[in-house]
């Protein structure tokens, strides 16, 4: 089970990445209007903070496997993982969601 803490900070990454235009990595795909963020932007930005997530929590394992790493420093980062995969497995349902309603459509 994630702490409340890192899932405040998980929130917290999604709401700058969704504010801040500059943290985006520009548009994909044609020409985006100067000061909008593109929600392939933000969704790659997203899919690469989980990565980084994990790839802490991966460090900060093989640290303890070596003996030099802190027990509470590995449950946080795996916590801190699982708080960011549940994030974006959340927004995969609703895209599929989203795109199961529209094939439902009448033309």
């Amino acid at each position: 089970m994630a702490s409340p803490l890192s899932a405040a900070g998980a929130y917290a990454n999604i709401a700058r990445l969704t504010t801040d235009p500059s943290a985006g990595l520009g548009a994909v795909g044609g020409a985006q209007p100067k000061g909008e963020t593109s929600f392939a932007s933000v969704l790659k930005d997203a899919i690469g903070a989980v990565h980084e997530t994990g790839h802490k929590s991966d460090v900060q394992s093989q640290a303890m496997v070596k003996g030099q790493g802190n027990m509470v420093d590995v449950v946080t980062a795996v916590a801190e993982t699982e708080v960011a995969i549940d994030a974006v497995v959340a927004v995969r349902d609703k895209v599929i969601a989203a795109y199961e309603e529209i094939m439902r459509m009448p033309i």
